[in-house]
């Protein structure tokens, strides 16, 4: 392994605490000699001892052990500066530039995130600095566009990590080793066999004290925007010559510029709501807009839901539904394929005849084949027999994995630039039509199901 200095911008921040380190220390945890070295620089004025005692806490955290913690304490730096100020971050970057490769992780606002670039251009940067950001890239496509622009400034596109830690490594391969090894699911992944596909990431959880930032992007840009339609170009993306950053990154792109979304009306094709007080297993939960730090005039949504079409060769016929929902009474993270009925019944087959499905569950990583057969008392009852396996277990959470891939430099995992700004363009649509009131908020209580007309794969 190349040695890897890890400089995060925002070093001070929720995100490098709540996420960033622990991440690392759960990757350490599993690779203790990964050959990797922390510093930190941000506008708080922290100490090395004030930084390396963050360090200890959160790599401690995620799994790290005592003596990866002490090796990674003891050659941690940090730097106080304003990181949007080419005066004070240059000369950090050109002290850190003869390492083995420097990856810059953007543990930052979009709007710092963008200044920071611009402070960075017209830098002679090192060919072994990479940029690592997290989402939203932007706010529309417009400004995803603009950001895309100035980062080319800075370093080639192969060298840029947009982060997606939704989507882990084994998630993407676990659906791709089910389309593309397998003869029976291969010959009917097309809509001349799917009726329709469901992709949902409905969870118990609620606000959890997120309002900072939830509260400005909403479900929608939150998860649908930039996890679920990533999701859903690896289901319907053409078959890769081989597994490779450029195939994969090229097929998903593809399909995010045929996707439009149903009838081509955000208003019909659009749902949006929002959680009331209610209770979840043994806990009360307040009125979303009760939350602290929620602003009621932004009207955000706590859940949203997309239907879309693939118009190409492939897909054209086939609704494809995103929902993603906070506070809800059943967690469930899936991807449902509904198979279409076949064209002829023989007679004397009684009953209603099941919709046979597979679903793919995303957390935790299962399968299961849902299929119509013959009645346990009645041989000619049609009913459903449920074939359940477990897929390949990450040894990684997704955002461990996610980690690895930037720490290695390779991009398999992160957002190329084209494929965020056509996520950028769906989501657009929608958010117009939901501020010109075309789209009426809906309440649902904590606590209760997602309602049966919003989740038609399952409803």
């Amino acid at each position: 392994m190349t040695d890897t200095t890890l400089l995060i911008l925002g070093a001070s921040g929720d995100l490098t605490r709540r996420l960033l380190l622990p991440g690392i220390g759960s990757l350490l945890e599993r690779e203790p000699d990964r050959p990797v070295r922390i510093v930190g620089a941000d506008r708080a004025d922290l100490s090395a001892e004030d930084f390396g005692g963050r360090l200890t806490e959160a790599l401690t955290e995620g799994g790290a052990s005592s003596e990866v913690v002490d090796r990674l304490r003891d050659s941690a730096t940090y730097y106080p500066i304003d990181v949007t100020e080419a005066a004070d971050l240059g000369p950090v970057l050109e002290e850190l530039g003869d390492t083995g490769r420097l990856v810059l992780y953007f543990a930052l606002p979009p709007a710092v995130t963008e200044r920071t670039c611009r402070a960075m251009v017209g830098m002679e940067l090192a060919e072994n600095v990479h940029l690592a950001m997290e989402k939203p890239f932007g706010h529309d496509q417009a400004s995803a566009r603009e950001l895309n622009r100035l980062v080319a400034r800075i370093v080639p596109d192969e060298r840029v990590h947009r982060v997606d830690h939704f989507l882990g490594k084994s998630s993407v391969l676990d659906i791709m080793a089910l389309r593309f090894a397998n003869r029976m699911l291969q010959a009917v992944w097309s809509a001349e066999h799917i009726e329709s596909i469901e992709i949902a990431y409905d969870e118990s959880l609620a606000l959890e004290g997120r309002a900072g930032y939830y509260d400005h992007a909403g479900a929608l840009v939150d998860m649908i925007q930039s996890h679920l339609l990533q999701v859903m170009s690896v289901v319907t993306m053409e078959p890769p010559a081989e597994i490779s950053d450029r195939e994969l990154r090229d097929a998903k792109s593809a399909v995010l510029r045929a996707t439009r979304l149903w009838d081509g009306d955000p208003a019909t094709a659009s749902r949006r709501g929002r959680y009331t007080a209610g209770t979840i297993g043994d806990r009360s939960v307040p009125d979303y807009l009760a939350e602290k730090g929620v602003d009621p005039a932004r009207d955000t949504e706590t859940m949203a839901q997309i239907t879309v079409e693939v118009a190409n060769q492939r897909w054209a016929g086939v609704p494809i539904t995103l929902r993603s929902g906070k506070a809800l009474g059943q967690t469930r993270k899936h991807v449902v394929v509904t198979f279409a009925d076949v064209r002829h019944l023989p007679a004397g087959l009684t009953g209603p005849d099941p919709k046979d499905r597979l679903i793919i569950g995303l957390s935790p990583d299962v399968m299961e084949l849902h299929l119509t057969t013959n009645g346990t008392s009645d041989p000619l009852a049609l009913e459903q027999s449920v074939l359940r396996t477990d897929l390949r277990q990450a040894e990684l959470e997704a955002y461990g994995e996610v980690l690895a891939a930037i720490l290695d430099g390779e991009v398999i995992l992160s957002v190329r630039g084209d494929a965020a700004e056509e996520c950028w363009r769906i989501a657009d649509q929608v958010l117009a039509a939901w501020r010109s009131g075309a789209v009426p908020m809906t309440d649902y209580q904590a606590g209760s199901p997602v309602p049966a007309d919003w989740h038609p794969a399952l409803g």
